[in-house]
């Protein structure tokens, strides 16, 4: 048992792409599954040229995009435009425990992929879909994506935004990522049910629904009746404490506060205005709220007196709560992702020591696969075929219908 995954042997068809249900299918391939990605023939899934999109950062001779949402997995082309694909699609739904898939709905009508086209073949169908705006009501035709969707249809982007500034183009592909731990969580619930009731199911996600359970706190204050929030303005912030400072390196402090009449003084001390704790604007919790805008003022000028690396030192050595503001850099050589296995080496004949971002699904009695780089396009067509019982007969008639392609 101990050389096994917890999903070896889960078949599971990708038929998705950008990027929330290959997403999804990746973490099934991280548990062990054997996951087909079924791409169009020539130019493959137009998720291949992701990173050459701005403002998606450039690395030379590297598809870092394809990388983390597609490892793992095995590449076959497949034109299901043709009706000679129809055969090979019909025997990879009954070989799948898991089909994935985010075509619009009319695209799915015609080319007869919805649930009810593809259950009768197989009852133990796990059929996995993912919109943008749901399955029913007027906008359910949509395209979506996660800047549309999950950021700007649901409040999210208007808040997460300083007082009088535009909203801010979200990092490209944050609600999907979070959308594919739900559709993942869906799936595995759906298996569960099946070994209950030895049938399949229907499993659904969208954007606009994850985007609405990102904003489910003050989203539901609205529900009841609640004024519609405002994006803060730090100079004038609803707590002082809990808003963010430039150092004089340009760097930003992140104050958060868990029980503040405990953690001022100390702090107030820290920043070098013991004096301030006598003042009656720090009196309290109620105090300090009140006048924020003078506290924002004080501590505008304090922390542009020291660099990030000095204040980090004094207000870890004060207990102070804080966070600081990383960049992305920062962050992709951070040693607490690298302790945690947030960040795992990718396998390539034990020579490439580029790493990946590992999928946050953890359970400590389970290994995962070790990340292996994602396929080239159609590379395992053939593989795939022959799992599926074709013949070198009948995969020739494929490329004769122009199921498949000629290979290069």
């Amino acid at each position: 048992m101990e050389d096994t995954t917890l999903l070896q042997g889960l078949h599971v068809v990708d038929i998705a792409s950008f990027i929330a249900g290959p997403a999804a299918a990746t973490i099934l391939a991280d548990f062990g599954a054997d996951v087909v990605k079924v791409e169009p023939p020539g130019i493959g899934d137009t998720y291949r040229a992701f990173s050459r999109f701005p403002p998606n950062p450039r690395v030379e001779g590297v598809n870092y995009a394809w990388q983390l949402d597609n490892r793992n997995k095995r590449s076959m082309e497949l034109n299901l435009k043709s009706p000679g694909a129809r055969p090979v699609l019909e025997r990879l739904v009954r070989w799948a425990d898991v089909l994935v898939t985010n075509f619009p709905p009319p695209t799915r009508a015609r080319l007869h992929l919805e649930y009810g086209d593809l259950a009768p073949l197989n009852s133990r169908l796990i059929y996995a879909d993912v919109t943008g705006f749901g399955e029913t009501g007027p906008d359910a035709h949509l395209p979506g994506f996660d800047a549309t969707a999950y950021w700007a249809r649901t409040g999210l982007m208007d808040l997460t935004r300083q007082h009088d500034a535009p909203p801010a183009i979200n990092v490209s592909g944050a609600g999907d990522h979070a959308t594919a731990i739900t559709l993942f969580a869906g799936i595995m619930t759906a298996l569960y049910r099946r070994e209950k009731t030895g049938q399949g199911a229907r499993v659904s996600a969208s954007l606009v629904a994850e985007g609405a359970w990102a904003a489910g706190v003050w989203l539901q204050a609205m529900l009841v009746g609640a004024k519609n929030p405002h994006p803060v303005d730090r100079f004038h912030p609803p707590n002082a404490l809990a808003n963010a400072y430039r150092t004089a390196d340009n760097r930003w402090l992140l104050l958060a506060f868990v029980n503040e009449d405990k953690q001022v003084p100390p702090f107030l001390r820290a920043i070098g205005h013991p004096e301030a704790a006598e003042d009656p604007r720090f009196k309290d919790t109620a105090s300090r709220h009140t006048h924020s805008a003078d506290i924002v003022e004080l501590l505008d000028r304090a922390f542009a007196r020291r660099p990030l690396a000095e204040w980090r030192e004094l207000l870890d050595s004060a207990g102070i709560t804080y966070g600081v503001v990383q960049t992305l850099e920062e962050s992709a050589h951070d040693p607490q992702l690298l302790a945690n296995g947030v960040l795992v080496p990718i396998e390539a004949d034990g020579t490439d020591s580029r790493l990946t971002i590992d999928s946050p699904v953890r359970l400590d009695q389970e290994r995962k696969v070790p990340p292996r780089p994602a396929p080239d396009l159609g590379e395992h067509t053939e593989a795939v075929l022959a799992d599926l019982g074709f013949d070198t007969a009948e995969i020739e008639e494929l490329r004769a219908a122009e199921a498949i392609p000629t290979p290069r």
